[in-house]
């Protein structure tokens, strides 16, 4: 019996895809990777992804999980040799359950993150991970590369808030780690290990999450700043005015919005005259957790003075949750803004908060020195240090032409960030589109035991093999 056979007599036929009906899962979402999979399976228990395990397990046969295939590096694309089983974990979409006396929600990997969001709001509780994706992208797909979002300046990454996993191993086994404990000091944290890991180790199944109350009332901000050093006093000031209130504070160059406005006209910028052509603008969000009055207050004040001081030269206030909302989807349409006007060199990168008005600065300076004209769509997380420095064409540019300038681009943008005492990969992980970089920026002895890991963890390789590491 082949594979494909025994795949179906376990699965069932309509949950076994080849041919033409694979082809929505072997392109990831920016269009630069088409691979080609033996078969995509869509198991619908953990049990069933234990036994689809075994199976390649025992023919050899490679395994790439992907979740809502939403990725930007390609690390749930499969390679374009055919020979992987592309494994989606879509079918898994239950919560298996909430505790509101212990603040966690269990669920299955293939949840759509809104859905999770909205089981907690239906419980009274916060779930707070949040990105743009997050209406297709699923909890799978956030674990396998430790998803930021928007509040991680508040809530940390999907690694902050996750307490317990359920795994098949390379080996097909399932380790029940589905335990909602803030504190278990017994031994090694292979929860921490497995996420981020991009499937590369084993296959998340559910996690166990931590949920939050919900804030009694919130204030969101949108502000025109001269430059990122502005930008980065701006920060400080909100976090001594604001302390842990402080939710999220985006920073975002003023041709990213301005691109949105004019490729979406239904948005609309809350500015006019000069402060609709700053050249940077920040996003900030307070979550409180005694009323709205009292956050209102502290709100105007910190924003008030920081207009004073210069480090603002405007502001618009939500004074609803939908102004809130549209002052959110201006930010959130930036991915979207860009892939309309075609594709970039994206660098999803992080960096110590005080290096990065220098790191744009001199970056800026020696790719247009390197690539006269060369765009520049700079925006992200500044309350954690995560850059979205991406380049697109310069004026008459062809797409391709551009393309063709990556690996100089990477090696600029790249050098650059590690001079910096930065990360090459903050949030996106590194998928196939950084496992050639990883070694002229990873210390040597960090990456040899990165591969021992996965050595000792998936010794025949079959586990998303070409992502993350080579062995």
């Amino acid at each position: 019996m082949t594979i494909l056979a025994e795949l179906q007599a376990l699965l069932g036929a309509d949950h076994v895809l080849t041919g033409a009906d694979t082809d929505s899962y072997t392109l990831d979402w920016r269009g630069r990777y088409r691979g080609r999979a033996l078969a995509v399976v869509r198991p619908g228990s953990a049990e069933a992804v234990a036994s689809v395990v075994q199976l390649c397990g025992r023919h050899g046969v490679p395994l790439v999980p992907q979740g809502g295939n939403t990725g930007l590096c390609g690390g749930a694309t499969p390679a374009d040799d055919g020979k992987a089983v592309l494994l989606s974990l879509a079918r898994l979409n239950r919560v298996r359950g909430i505790d509101t006396d212990n603040d966690t929600i269990t669920v299955e990997a293939g949840c759509i993150l809104q859905a999770v969001q909205q089981a907690a709001e239906q419980a009274g509780r916060l779930f707070p991970l949040s990105l743009a994706a997050e209406g297709s992208c699923t909890i799978g797909g956030n674990l396998a590369t430790n998803a930021g979002g928007t509040q991680v300046l508040r809530y940390g990454n999907t690694r902050d808030l996750t307490l317990g996993l359920e795994v098949v191993t390379a080996d097909g086994e399932i380790w029940h780690g589905l335990r909602g404990l803030r504190k278990d000091n017994t031994g090694y944290d292979l929860r921490d290990l497995y996420i981020g890991s991009e499937g590369t180790l084993g296959i998340i199944t559910a996690a166990t999450l931590k949920l939050f109350p919900l804030p009694v009332a919130r204030c969101t901000a949108l502000l025109a700043v001269p430059d990122v050093e502005s930008g980065v006093q701006l920060l400080g000031r909100a976090r001594q005015g604001f302390g842990a209130a402080l939710t999220g504070f985006e920073l975002m160059a003023g041709n990213c919005l301005e691109a949105v406005v004019r490729l979406f006209p239904q948005q609309r910028l809350p500015f006019s005259g000069e402060s609709a052509q700053s050249p940077w603008f920040a996003l900030l969000e307070l979550s409180d957790s005694e009323s709205e009055a009292h956050a209102r207050e502290r709100f105007e004040t910190v924003l008030g003075e920081a207009i004073e001081v210069g480090l603002a030269t405007d502001a618009a206030i939500a004074e609803n949750i939908t102004q809130s909302k549209a002052l959110w989807h201006l930010r959130e349409s930036i991915p979207l803004a860009e892939a309309e006007l075609g594709k970039s060199i994206k660098h999803d990168v992080s960096l110590p908060i005080s290096r990065i008005a220098d790191f744009v600065r001199n970056t800026n300076a020696l790719l247009q020195e390197r690539f006269p004209g060369i765009g520049h769509v700079i925006f992200g997380h500044l309350g954690d240090g995560n850059l979205h420095y991406n380049c697109t064409r310069a004026p008459g540019q062809e797409e391709a032409a551009l393309l063709a300038q990556q690996p100089q681009v990477y090696g600029i943008v790249h050098d650059s960030v590690h001079a910096h005492g930065g990360s090459i990969s903050a949030e996106h992980g590194v998928g196939q589109l950084k496992i050639d970089e990883l070694p002229r920026y990873k210390d040597t002895i960090e990456l040899a035991l990165m591969r021992r890991i996965k050595k000792a963890l998936d010794p025949a390789g079959i586990m998303n093999p070409g992502k993350v590491v080579r062995a």
